[in-house]
């Protein structure tokens, strides 16, 4: 074994899973730092095959996660996409970035910082992105390599689709919210597919550089678009409705008047859904899904095919969930239900075995300190997700450590703020109002316990977890 990785094992590897990768790569008697492909759905609730969903249709992602290991209890810091992607990125709670709604720019307050992928770039990696990884419109271009994706050959196919679609410009807010887009052919010529052709492009140009390449798609994020044939696996007549499925948001009997916002903010925007639009609307949602495994399992594929799948991590995450219907809103934005806080989360360590299915909670900004230990790079000041490391070595590993998520409605504080341990839900809301769930007993969320005498031990020491996070503010609760 080559001194250098020697010397990178005894210092650098915490975990068994980082452990097999390094002596992966210096069995062949090479020093090259693996490789990171960081794929990210938008909007995407945890809705895969291999996490139960009867819906879904995603042999790709059930794939990776049959090859690494599904985080089950994931959970996303705040339910909207720019605050969610920048907690990720950063390693920090919204609290810490001060970005608390889709306009913010984290640089403005942090020019310092390190973003994941700049971490990367700083240790010598060539880091790219192709598609949605920072919030639209708000790129980061300190986090990239410069000119990374040059040299980058795209397969030249005719266009099936134009986009965008004529007429889109007329649409008002709340007409584009009723759309369910049906693309012919494969969806050539639209922006998701092209999202996986530089992808593919960049791993042909780059299979000899140590590279991190984020792959951002925007589906299934609304308007749910697919190509006919991901729409003609999910017959509508199969789409089942949830049980508390309403026409319009509907705060159901004892529970806070804020845990549902009055207007849904993405999807049927300023009417209600009847059952039968009710049905469509999820069988596109899950259309869109599908299209989305599929442009991922081209990029999976091609890893394979160029023998690079041996030498990189893959992550598979989405920015945040998403209600479809429950309790009559279809959108994330204020949602600190299950639903609109679980993401899927697949880790997959070339070398390592397949540990399947990890059941403990875990958190977004993790990704930023477990990616760091596994390549082997120090960690950088300030952040406060943790190494995952102990869970890619033993799923089962004690893990007593909760998810914290907020929202905010003024953009300016937490105006609600959730706990998710492995047995309850609690969350708070700054107006007044408690919610305590038991997930695993009632999966549809249907009965708040918070008012229940039998459970105000309970209440009372989620509560005072809240509070404790809520005074560190910047910093990691106590817990």
């Amino acid at each position: 074994m080559p001194l250098a990785c020697r010397t990178a094992y005894r210092r650098e590897v915490k975990s068994i899973a980082a452990f097999f990768l390094l002596l992966t790569l210096c069995a062949r008697g090479e020093e090259k730092k693996p490789n990171v492909l960081f794929i990210i759905s938008d909007d995407m609730k945890a809705a895969l095959g291999c996490q139960g969903n009867a819906l879904a249709r995603t042999p790709n992602l059930d794939k990776l996660a049959a090859s690494g290991l599904l985080f089950d209890k994931a959970y996303c810091q705040f339910p909207l996409c720019n605050p969610s992607r920048v907690s990720m990125l950063t390693g920090r709670y919204p609290q810490a970035t001060g970005v608390l709604g889709n306009r913010d720019d984290f640089r403005k307050d942090h020019p310092e910082w390190f973003t994941l992928p700049q971490w990367f770039k700083h240790h010598g990696y060539l880091t790219a992105k192709t598609g949605k990884v920072f919030h639209g419109g708000i790129d980061d271009p300190a986090s990239w390599s410069a000119n990374a994706m040059e040299g980058v050959k795209l397969e030249k196919r005719p266009a099936q689709t134009t986009w965008p679609l004529p007429g889109d410009d007329k649409l008002t807010k709340n007409g584009k919210s009723d759309r369910r887009i049906i693309l012919e052919g494969n969806g050539d010529g639209h922006p998701e597919n092209a999202v996986a052709d530089r992808a593919i492009g960049f791993l042909r140009a780059n299979s000899d550089t140590p590279f991190f390449l984020a792959c951002g798609f925007v589906q299934p994020h609304s308007p749910p678009t697919a190509p006919r044939s991901f729409y003609d696996v999910h017959p509508a007549g199969d789409i089942p409705l949830p049980p508390d499925f309403a026409p319009r948001p509907t705060v159901p009997e004892g529970f806070p008047r804020a845990s549902i916002r009055p207007r849904n903010a993405d999807l049927f925007a300023g009417r209600d859904a009847s059952e039968g639009e009710a049905r469509e609307m999820i069988r596109a949602y899950h259309a869109g899904i599908s299209w989305m495994d599929w442009n991922a399992g081209r990029v999976l594929d091609e890893l394979e095919r160029l023998g690079l799948a041996d030498d990189t991590i893959v992550v598979f995450w989405s920015d945040h969930g998403y209600q479809l219907g429950e309790k009559g809103k279809w959108s994330k934005a204020g949602s600190l239900f299950e639903a609109g806080t679980r993401v899927p989360l697949i880790i997959r360590v070339p070398g390592g075995p397949p540990n399947g299915r990890c059941r403990r909670v875990v958190e977004s900004i993790d990704l930023f300190p477990t990616l760091a230990k596994l390549c082997g790079l120090p960690l950088p000041p300030g952040l406060q997700g943790r190494d995952l490391g102990p869970l890619l070595e033993n799923p089962a590993a004690a893990w007593e450590h909760p998810a914290f998520t907020i929202w905010s409605e003024d953009g300016k504080g937490a105006t609600g703020t959730s706990i998710r341990t492995e047995k309850w839900r609690y969350a708070e809301y700054a107006g007044g109002g408690a919610l305590l769930l038991d997930p695993e007993a009632d999966p549809h969320e249907t009965k708040n316990l918070a008012e229940d005498p039998e459970f105000a031990g309970v209440r009372a020491s989620l509560s005072a977890k809240i509070t404790a996070f809520q005074a560190a503010r910047t910093g990691r609760s106590s817990d």
